[in-house]
């Protein structure tokens, strides 16, 4: 495994009682990347020009140290920005060293230039307001997460992330954006790593899952840290069935995000993206009584993730999939998804992808 010391401490671990399973929602429930009861008001308020909503909001989770939440916000008001600009400008002219302006104009940065053939070198430019948002205040972990994706995205060197890595780590330990950025490194590294050849494939997702694995074991129970694994098995079942890696592995990723996604109640927003992505992990390892569940849980909160790498319409393809499960395998699969474990056999189908976990 690529060495990453700041894994190997080891912390408490707290118990939540499990919730039942709710009914499946009709159709014209289902809502796709639906905001929490805290963020819709504040993008309202920014759909009308006002910024002080949002502002405030993440004044309160950066106050209260929810920085699970400052992270979400964060980034779901950078994307408003980037496609209603109006508000956020003016609040960057109203106070420039508000540390949630800064922050929402970091992530915004990197957003705009992400999907540019010149990325790495248009990132460079945006690292000094990263570097602004992360002295606004220091004890905030979202502009390092920010600058663990910048450094994937600049095609950073290693010892760099790290640096990085453990600033991290410092703020929060068990911070979930951070880890998943830091998944992504991985992946992302492991390719240039192992180059093509032909045992860089296994070789890559065993680097990704160990530092999954490891990283959930020293998490609390409650934690999102511990569905890593199971964003370790999307990236690897993406991959033509994961090459070199058990299937013991991946039905334990499955079963550790079950544990989880039992913590909270059906039908909770909070929860959503990693029940989704549950969700085709299960029905990919031919398990439908344990995806049912999930899509009991799941309610009307469909995410973009994982459906988006199937269909451009992400919810229309929810939609066809649950009413597969619901016709007990009678309705067709839809595209993308093979339905059982017949496509885990061992297969060359190019390496780990940064984008897959």
């Amino acid at each position: 495994m690529v060495p990453l010391p700041a894994f190997l401490r080891r912390t408490w671990m707290s118990k939540r009682p499990a919730r039942p399973a709710g009914r499946v929602p009709d159709g014209d429930e289902a809502v796709l990347d639906a905001p929490d009861d805290r963020l819709s008001p504040a993008l309202v308020a920014a759909g009308r020009g006002e910024y002080r909503a949002a502002a405030e909001l993440l004044a309160a989770t950066r106050a209260a140290a929810q920085w699970e939440n400052h992270d979400r916000y964060a980034r779901r008001l950078a994307a408003f920005a980037r496609l209603r600009p109006e508000w956020f400008e003016d609040w960057r002219a109203a106070d420039r060293d508000d540390p949630g302006a800064l922050l929402v104009a970091a992530q915004l940065a990197v957003d705009r230039v992400w999907s540019s053939p010149a990325r790495a070198e248009l990132l460079r430019e945006v690292s000094p307001l990263i570097t602004a948002a992360a002295r606004a205040d220091d004890r905030d972990p979202v502009p390092w997460r920010i600058a663990l994706d910048h450094a994937r995205g600049s095609r950073a060197g290693h010892r760099y992330f790290e640096e990085l890595w453990a600033a991290a780590l410092s703020r929060a330990p068990h911070h979930y954006g951070c880890h998943v950025a830091a998944l992504r490194y991985l992946a992302a590294y492991c390719c240039v790593r192992f180059g093509d050849t032909p045992h860089a494939p296994s070789a890559a997702h065993r680097e990704c899952f160990d530092f999954a694995e490891l990283a959930a074991q020293d998490a609390p129970a409650g934690s999102l840290v511990q569905a890593l694994p199971v964003r370790a098995a999307f990236g690897c079942l993406l991959d033509g069935g994961g090459p070199g890696v058990p299937r013991e592995r991946l039905d334990a990723a499955a079963d550790r995000a079950i544990a989880l996604s039992a913590r909270f109640a059906p039908a909770d927003p909070w929860p959503a993206g990693v029940r989704n992505t549950l969700l085709y992990v299960l029905l990919r390892l031919d398990r439908p009584q344990d995806a049912l569940g999930q899509l009991r849980l799941i309610g009307p909160y469909v995410t973009s993730r994982p459906w988006d790498r199937f269909s451009d319409d992400p919810l229309g393809y929810f939609l066809g999939l649950r009413g597969h499960l619901l016709a007990g395998g009678a309705a067709p699969v839809p595209a993308g998804l093979p339905p059982g474990p017949q496509d885990l056999l061992p297969a060359h189908r190019g390496h780990a992808r940064a984008a897959d976990h």
